[in-house]
């Protein structure tokens, strides 16, 4: 299987960690994300990955070229300028031209999630995008009705909501965990150039009547690194085992 790491951001939010080195390579229990998320990836058996890279992007790719690629293919997606999450798999379409269903994985999350488990749900679902997603107070939720068909989006702080289509029975605000699977159609039906979200592009293809689908996460460890504490705080809210 094939899967995208997104690793491009600046990490302005981890403050001095990132003045000299990328986000991907702040270290989690003495290991840097990028290779945490790599292994799990690998131990699920996606075996070719694009990574994208921007901020030192140099030392992203010297990384994996010197623990040779870890045993499988790894290619790059560089961004001169940073083109956002919709923009960025975009860019990286090229990877993807065997038709066949992906996965997309922000460097900045640690989970348990079967990956498995994800990407065979999306195929039986035959969705366009595949949205893992759990129950969690946040500020920002993806909105999907009963029959986990995303609706639209919504902001608490600032104050903001989009509805893309009405939902059919109950609306459920659910939190993002940073990970999606895509068919490779979704490239052609991408109306968006440049720098984009990914979320406002699942919106626009919700409008359309395109399937947006959710994957409830809810019973999976779940950990997003976003903030320097988290780092320090990763063992003791994930559990010494995760990191066996």
């Amino acid at each position: 299987m094939k899967a995208m790491v997104l690793a491009a951001g600046l990490g302005t939010r981890l403050g001095k960690e990132t003045n000299s080195k990328p986000k991907a390579l702040v270290e989690v229990e003495g290991v840097p994300l990028l290779k945490h998320v790599l292994l799990r990836l690998i131990k699920q058996d996606f075996t070719k990955i694009i990574i994208n890279v921007h901020h030192f992007a140099e030392q992203i790719i010297r990384f994996v070229q010197n623990n040779d690629n870890f045993g499988i293919h790894i290619a790059f997606s560089h961004e001169e300028r940073l083109l956002d999450t919709g923009g960025g798999l975009k860019n990286a379409a090229w990877f993807f031209d065997d038709d066949v269903p992906f996965l997309m994985h922000n460097v900045d999350v640690l989970t348990d999630l079967d990956l498995k488990k994800f990407m065979e749900a999306h195929v039986q679902n035959k969705s366009l995008a595949t949205i893992a997603v759990r129950s969690r107070d946040t500020q920002r939720y993806v909105l999907f009705d009963e029959t986990n068909q995303l609706v639209g989006w919504e902001s608490l702080s600032p104050p903001k909501k989009r509805m893309a289509q009405a939902p059919n029975g109950k609306l459920n605000r659910l939190s993002f965990m940073g990970i999606h699977a895509f068919l490779p159609e979704i490239f052609a039906k991408m109306g968006q150039e440049g720098r984009f979200s990914i979320i406002d592009c699942y919106l626009d293809l919700a409008q359309k009547g395109e399937k947006i689908q959710a994957f409830r996460g809810d019973s999976s460890r779940w950990l997003d690194l976003g903030r320097i504490e988290v780092f320090r705080q990763a063992k003791k809210l994930l559990g010494a085992d995760f990191f066996d």
